[in-house]
């Protein structure tokens, strides 16, 4: 069963069991008024009788015959019976027992009596008179109030049937509309496959429970997005910085066997493959790397970074620490805003840019400065080192890519790769500018989590 449907069934079941109870409650309440109110005429018809039969001689005709025509209109299969004190029926003509002794009496010891009989209701008192002590009897069928109590659970019947279709029909369509985000949730999920993985939901402004599986949902997507991305580069990396080895160790063998050849030329080859190998090896190392790193990347734990303390372990570890010279110029503005990220890896991709920058420099002075602009931090890493071409500004940052060895420097071209996925993953951009006269600027660009702080 669809959600809008059980949806629109618990609320249909809920509201009609209160309709129900309601409805029953009036229904009972209205029987046992009628009840009493019958019971009430039959205390009337006792009493009238008392005054008919028991006290005709102390009150005039004129009044006796006013009684008569006023209350003595007989009640549906009504009987009335006065007893004596022998508990025998007397003064109307008809003098059947017509309840037993055990009833009498116990109309004399309580007083007043009245109860149910099957469809019958019996009211029963006790009468002293001058002419003695007596019992009245009166029962009677209360027709009228079986026929409005019919009426009235006809009515509820119908009444309740109506209401139960239209609150179905109603919590039906109610639930129907409150699940039409949801529907259009699902139909976008439908749409995502491994062709687009960046498709990402819709999310609204509410703060509903859809809206809150959505992000959910998002931020899983992004996720996913990562762990697929990561996915593609190890494998393209992997194939295309394996396939220069060996297709290098391929040739170098074929030639090798083409023709016979000294023990030396055997020895060279093989020494060459050798090399070959140990490239390899490093370059599986470094992408195993690359693919821990990446991992760690994607489930790094956020935190608030202040700035000002950040900028102080900067400092100190290269200043104090290792000696270089790195000037740090912050404005105050900067002291007191936050980031949202992960310090180690934070300090990583600063760590990777100031080591590039003293290691091209050959140790030369690197300037380190912070400053705010709108809504974002902005580190400005500036060198005075051997610069980078233009052509080569879109390559820095690819995984291996590397010119250090044309400096006689190390390096596997793997910093500045991990530098811009920890950028990125913290919703921050890297960008490299020439620097005049010489060298370069690396520009960091990091949201803020206090943007509208205001230093003084």
């Amino acid at each position: 069963m669809k959600i809008k449907d059980r949806l629109a069934l618990y609320f249909t079941l809920i509201s009609t069991s209160i309709l129900l109870a309601v409805l029953f409650t009036v229904y009972f309440t209205f029987m046992k008024f009628l009840q009493a109110d019958f019971f009430e005429r039959l205390t009337d018809r006792t009493m009238v009788t008392a005054k008919l039969y028991l006290e005709a001689d102390e009150i005039s005709r004129d009044a006796l015959n006013t009684v008569r025509h006023k209350y003595l209109q007989k009640l549906n299969s009504e009987v009335i019976r006065i007893y004596d004190k022998e508990n025998r029926a007397t003064f109307i003509g008809d003098s059947a027992q017509y309840w037993p002794k055990s009833t009498i009496e116990l109309v004399r010891k309580r007083k007043h009596l009245k109860y149910t009989d099957g469809e019958r209701q019996v009211v029963g008192i006790y009468y002293k008179d001058n002419q003695g002590d007596f019992v009245i009897l009166a029962s009677a069928e209360d027709l009228g109030s079986h026929n409005r109590l019919s009426k009235l659970w006809q009515i509820m019947i119908i009444v309740f049937i109506m209401i139960f279709a239209f609150v179905l029909l109603l919590s039906r369509w109610i639930a129907e509309k409150m699940l039409k985000p949801l529907n259009k949730f699902l139909a976008d999920v439908k749409q995502i496959d491994a062709k687009n993985m960046a498709f990402r939901v819709e999310e609204k402004a509410n703060k509903d429970e859809i809206n809150q599986i959505a992000k959910t949902f998002n931020n899983l997507m992004e996720e996913l997005e990562r762990a697929f991305i990561l996915q593609k580069t190890f494998v393209a990396n992997a194939s295309h910085e394996l396939r220069t080895p060996l297709t290098r160790m391929i040739m170098n063998a074929e030639l090798t066997l083409s023709k016979q050849r000294e023990m030396s030329d055997y020895q060279n080859a093989i020494n060459s493959m050798l090399e070959e190998s140990e490239k390899m090896e490093h370059i599986i190392t470094g992408l195993l790397a690359l693919a821990k790193m990446d991992m760690e990347l994607i489930h790094s734990q956020r935190a608030e970074i202040i700035i000002d303390d950040l900028i102080s372990s900067i400092k100190t570890d290269w200043q104090h620490e290792r000696g270089l010279n790195l000037k740090v110029i912050v404005n105050d503005e900067v002291k007191n805003l936050k980031i949202l990220a992960n310090n180690t890896l934070i300090r990583i991709a600063l760590d990777n840019i100031i080591s590039n920058a003293f290691k091209f420099s050959k140790n030369d002075k690197v300037i380190f400065t912070a400053e705010r602009a709108e809504q974002e931090l902005r580190i400005h890493i500036q060198d005075n080192g051997t610069g980078i071409n233009p052509k080569d500004v879109n390559n820095i940052f690819k995984p291996f890519y590397s010119k250090s060895k044309e400096f006689g420097l190390q390096g596997e071209g793997m910093g500045l790769y991990i530098t811009q996925k920890i950028i990125e993953i913290f919703k921050g951009t890297i960008e490299l500018t020439p620097a005049n006269p010489k060298g370069c600027v690396f520009t960091i660009k990091l949201p803020l989590i206090n943007p509208l702080l205001i230093s003084v």
